[in-house]
């Protein structure tokens, strides 16, 4: 039997598509649902599943963004065989997440057995969840939010992309709002800071769902709850991403701070009470 019913499917995908791109941690929203419904949070057909799922929020960028992809994707072609093409913004932008995509990779390779292992816990994602608020309202507060998306540079995607292995190493630390805050701390205004965040996850997530797909298909997730995980991810991810954007226009990050500290204190009584399992 998969470890994974259709229904529980249903409903991490749902936890996934709505918390993979907002700044209050997926992984950790994940684990915690996951450990309500009783399913074993370290099997590593679960992680296999979480990871997969995640290609449908990946999906929903795509989609979202597909005039932007499409534009940048372009003009890195087009740099690759014309020289004068290379001072063009898209054309670096593209190597820039190329370059701050490699950081992650390595540290997600070398680091496995601790993700999976002990990091996994859900003490961990409690830590993670209040350090991590302190950090994205401190990053809104320090920064000046006075440079735009075609203000980014090489050294900022390089420091946004690298802050995604606290996400990694501390699940509830949140991929999103790691990126994020230290994109704010850059003096990036929000909405640039968000959709950096989104450009820089494209290939970090899209890798993580392809390399544990064999791990959620061989050992005992299904077919058909992997599916539906996925679409339902994919659907309310789509929406998710059109409301931050308009919801980080006219606001400050203060309400998710609020939210993720509520979280991590109210997981971090569930464990002391016995009512969750780490």
């Amino acid at each position: 039997m998969s470890v994974i019913n259709v229904g529980q499917a249903a409903v991490l995908g749902v936890v996934e598509g709505l918390t993979e791109f907002l700044p209050v941690s997926s992984t950790g929203h994940l684990k915690i649902t996951e450990g309500l419904m009783g399913i074993p949070v370290d099997d590593d057909a679960v992680v296999g599943f979480s990871a997969v799922i995640q290609v449908g929020a990946i999906a929903a960028v795509l989609l979202y963004f597909f005039k932007d992809i499409v534009r940048i994707v372009s003009a890195w072609g087009r740099g690759l065989v014309n020289k004068e093409e290379r001072y063009h913004h898209d054309y670096k932008f593209a190597w820039w997440v190329i370059y701050a995509t490699i950081p992650i990779v390595i540290v997600g390779l070398a680091a496995k057995p601790l993700i999976e292992g002990p990091l996994a816990s859900l003490w961990v994602v409690a830590a993670s969840l209040i350090v991590g608020s302190g950090v994205m309202w401190a990053a809104d507060q320090m920064g000046r939010h006075k440079r735009g998306e075609d203000d980014t540079t090489f050294k900022d995607a390089m420091l946004v992309g690298g802050s995604q292995i606290l996400a990694l190493l501390f699940p509830g630390f949140s991929r999103s709002g790691a990126t994020m805050s230290t994109a704010l701390i850059l003096d990036l205004d929000r909405v640039a800071a968000t959709r950096l965040s989104f450009f820089l996850g494209i290939p970090a997530l899209t890798g993580a769902g392809l390399y544990e797909l064999k791990d959620a298909l061989g050992t005992g997730v299904g077919a058909v709850p992997l599916a539906v995980g996925t679409i339902v991810s994919f659907v309310v991810a789509y929406a998710s991403i059109a409301w931050l954007l308009k919801f980080v226009a006219k606001h400050s990050f203060n309400a998710f701070v609020v939210y993720r500290l509520l979280v991590g204190v109210l997981l971090l009584g569930l464990l002391s009470m016995g009512a969750l399992s780490s």
